[in-house]
């Protein structure tokens, strides 16, 4: 199934820090290197400005700024999405037509958060941003952070929208993902690297990862092995991310925090705070087990 699986932003894709420099201002040439690594190290398309870009504390001017220094990094052949959505509608709408004047190919959406609003709301603010740009959307569905779900029966009719075309999925619902796979054409990626592999073998179109900011060629090697037939290979790649996936993404600690620690990136915006030395020391080790193994 994940051969014709609908792939409109690439397999991929890395979830991309901001990097700042040691006073805390955005460094775009920082930035360009990040992008032109991860690039050569196998991501094939790149999310700018989500949560792990520190999306809530960058401002609207630094977020195009960001953009516009990446795509000149990467050029044309490798696609760009820029994060936009919030618990403001109209800020949504703007940065949509911020992100598509900047070069972007395709949006990020996040689903309004701290008003939980019922899911005809939901839907019809996304609706809008579709309305808003010619643009593509990827709608992001990450309950855990925003506080309401995406139900499946509004996905299926946000599939309807010919700009609706994809779903970053932080849900956890396998299940769920699954009955919408089946009865559209969104293209299904995983937010949660624990289900990379599981998500892709249902027919997902591939993954965006904060992991893969430090580990792009061994986060893409299980999807690279199933594509070739070779499962058993899959789950064994797999299985060699976990520990690191668990310290970055489970450890209490946001993904910003612990990628920024494994890279010269700068320093966290407030209210984050950096990664302790004990943390620290242990996401060192397992990036290095990782990719000594």
């Amino acid at each position: 199934m994940t051969a014709t699986a609908p792939r409109p932003f690439g397999r991929a894709l890395c979830a991309m820090i901001t990097p700042f420099t040691a006073t805390g201002a955005l460094d775009p040439d920082a930035a360009r290197a990040n992008a032109a690594r991860l690039v050569a190290e196998g991501c094939d398309g790149i999310v700018l400005s989500g949560t792990t870009g520190e999306s809530p504390t960058t401002t609207d001017a630094e977020k195009s700024a960001l953009l516009r220094a990446v795509r000149a990094e990467v050029g044309d052949g490798v696609p760009l999405l820029s994060g936009v959505g919030g618990p403001d509608t109209a800020a949504a709408l703007r940065l949509a037509r911020q992100a598509e004047e900047a070069g972007a190919d395709g949006l990020l959406v996040v689903s309004p958060y701290y008003s939980r609003p019922p899911q005809a709301a939901v839907e019809a603010y996304f609706l809008r941003v579709a309305e808003s740009t010619g643009l593509p959307l990827m709608v992001y569905d990450i309950p855990g952070r925003t506080g309401v779900r995406i139900e499946p029966a509004t996905l299926l009719r946000l599939a309807e929208h010919p700009r609706v075309v994809a779903v970053k999925d932080c849900s956890l619902d396998l299940l769920g993902a699954t009955k919408v796979l089946a009865r559209t054409s969104l293209a299904y990626y995983s937010g949660s690297e624990e289900l990379n592999l599981p998500l892709y073998a249902v027919g997902g179109a591939g993954y965006v990862s904060t992991v893969a900011n430090v580990a792009p060629r061994q986060v893409r090697a299980p999807l690279d092995a199933f594509d070739a037939g070779r499962t058993d290979e899959a789950a064994r790649l797999n299985g060699l991310t976990a520990r690191l996936v668990e310290l970055m993404m489970a450890s209490g600690l946001p993904g910003t925090v612990t990628a920024k620690a494994l890279l010269d990136a700068g320093p966290v915006r407030e209210p984050l705070q950096p990664a302790g030395r004990e943390a620290a020391d242990g996401l060192r080790k397992a990036h290095e087990e990782l990719l000594a193994a």
